[in-house]
C-alpha cells in the first residue's frame, strides 16, 4: 500500500506529488489523460506581478507565496531533469482601447502601486515607443494608451508537467496515465480504496492518505466523498501563428485577450472564457476572433494561418478562492481543485500547503479561507460568474 494516492496528474496532482515525494512519502498518481490531453498543458503561462504585503487577500497570499516558490522550483527542476521551463521575466503592456478604457488603467495603476508592484501608465505615444509592434495600432486609434507592468512573467506550460512528470519518477513516484476513476470505497470516515479503469482494465488501488485534484472532474469525485465543489470546466481557446519574424518583446493584454511572445518566434493568442461543458474543443469562430485580435493589434505580420490551435478547461470556482484542504467528513481524504485561471501559477504554493496539511504541519499561509467545506462567499473578481460577465460583456 502506498502513502499516498493522488488523482490527477496535472499541474497540481504532479505539484503535490513532486513535493510529497521530496518528503520522503510514496506516492501514486492516477491520471485519467495524457499530458497534451491536460488543461495545465493548453494554458498559455502569464504570470502577473505577485508583490507580498499587509492586507493581502487570501488569494493573493497564496499567489504571491508560489510565485516566491517558481523561482525555487524552475532552478531545481532545471538541475534535476536538465529542462527549462521557460519563467521569464519578460513585462506586460495592458492596452486601453479608448479614453475610459485609460482611466480604468489609471485606476489599476494605483491599485498595483499600492501593493508595491512596479508599474507606469503610457499615453499612445509612449506605447508605441515601448513597443514599436503596436505603432500601427495606435495610428489607427485603435489603441490609445495602456499600463507597462514590469514584472509580468511568462512560463511554458507544457515543458513544467514535462519536468515535473521527470522529477516525480526520479522520486519514486508511480505515474499511471489513461487511469479513469469510478468509484471511492468509504467507510468508517475514511477512503478505503479507489477503483479505476486503466486501459479497460479495472484496478483497485490502496493508499494511506488521497488527494483529488482532477481539475474540473474533481466536483465529480467530491460528490462520492459527500462534498459538493463547483469545479465546472470555464473553456480557454488557443491559437499558435508562425510569424516570419518576432515583433513584440512583451506581453500583450487588451480586455481579457492577450498576445504572447515567445523566444522561439511564435506568437500565441488567447483566449476564450466559455461555460461549454467537458468540450475542450477550438471552434472556428473562437478562433477567427483571436486572429483578428492578433491583426488588430500587430497588423499583416500577424496575418498568417494558424499553425496550431487548441482548447482547454479551466476548473472554476464560484467564489474566486480554489478549493484546497481536507474533507472534514474523512480523516484521509484532502482536496486540491478550482483553481480556474490561476492554476500554473499558484500550484507550488497549494502543493507546499496540502503536503504540509497531510502531514500535520502548519503552511506558511492560513488555509482556512480555502477550504473544501467552506461556505462559498460571494463572487470574487477572479470567480467564474464575474469573469464570464465580463467576457460576455467585451463581446458586445
Amino acid at each position: 500500500m502506498t502513502d499516498c494516492c493522488i488523482i490527477g496528474g496535472g499541474i497540481i496532482g504532479l505539484s503535490i506529488a513532486r513535493e510529497l515525494a521530496g518528503r520522503g512519502v510514496s506516492v501514486r498518481v492516477l491520471s485519467r489523460d495524457t499530458r497534451e490531453e491536460m488543461a495545465s498543458w493548453a494554458a498559455v503561462g502569464i504570470f502577473p506581478p505577485a508583490p507580498s504585503g499587509p492586507g493581502m487577500t487570501p488569494n493573493a497570499a497564496l499567489t504571491a507565496w508560489s510565485d516566491r516558490l517558481h523561482r525555487v522550483w524552475a532552478r531545481e527542476l532545471l538541475d534535476e531533469t536538465g529542462i527549462d521551463n521557460g519563467l521569464r521575466r519578460c513585462g506586460g503592456l495592458h492596452l486601453a482601447a479608448d479614453e475610459a478604457g485609460l482611466q480604468r488603467l489609471r485606476t489599476e495603476a494605483g491599485s498595483w502601486l499600492a501593493k508595491g508592484a512596479c508599474c507606469e501608465v503610457l499615453d499612445d505615444t509612449a506605447l508605441a515607443a515601448a513597443e514599436p509592434a503596436l505603432a500601427g495600432a495606435v495610428a489607427r486609434g485603435a489603441v490609445r494608451g495602456g499600463l507597462l507592468l514590469a514584472d509580468e512573467h511568462q512560463f511554458r506550460s507544457p515543458r513544467q508537467l514535462r519536468a515535473l512528470e521527470q522529477s516525480c519518477l526520479n522520486r519514486g513516484v508511480v505515474l499511471t496515465r489513461g487511469a479513469d476513476v469510478s468509484t471511492i470505497a468509504v467507510n468508517g470516515g475514511r477512503i478505503m480504496g479507489v477503483v479505476a479503469s486503466v486501459q479497460g482494465v479495472s484496478e483497485r488501488v490502496e493508499a494511506a492518505t488521497y488527494v483529488v485534484a482532477a481539475g474540473a472532474w474533481s466536483g465529480r469525485l467530491a460528490e462520492e466523498l459527500g462534498l459538493t465543489l463547483d469545479t465546472r470546466p470555464i473553456r480557454g481557446q488557443i491559437v499558435l501563428l508562425r510569424v516570419p519574424r518576432q515583433p513584440l518583446t512583451r506581453i500583450v493584454n487588451l480586455g481579457l485577450d492577450y498576445i504572447v511572445p515567445r523566444e522561439d518566434g511564435n506568437l500565441l493568442v488567447g483566449s476564450t472564457l466559455e461555460d461549454a461543458g467537458y468540450v475542450p474543443v477550438p471552434t472556428d469562430a473562437a478562433i477567427l476572433r483571436l486572429r483578428r485580435v492578433a491583426v488588430d493589434l500587430l497588423g499583416d505580420v500577424a496575418d498568417v494561418a494558424p499553425e496550431k490551435t487548441w482548447a482547454g478547461l479551466r476548473p472554476g470556482s464560484p467564489d474566486g478562492l480554489p478549493f484546497i484542504g481536507r474533507v472534514p467528513a474523512l480523516a484521509n481524504a484532502f482536496v486540491a481543485a478550482g483553481h480556474f485561471r490561476a492554476g500554473l501559477h499558484q500550484s507550488t504554493g497549494t502543493a507546499v500547503m496540502i503536503s504540509d496539511l497531510i502531514q500535520g504541519r502548519t503552511p506558511e499561509i492560513d488555509p482556512t479561507p480555502f477550504g473544501p467545506s467552506r461556505r462559498v462567499g460571494p463572487p470574487g473578481d477572479d470567480s467564474v460568474p464575474v469573469m464570464l460577465a465580463r467576457a460576455a460583456a467585451e463581446l458586445q
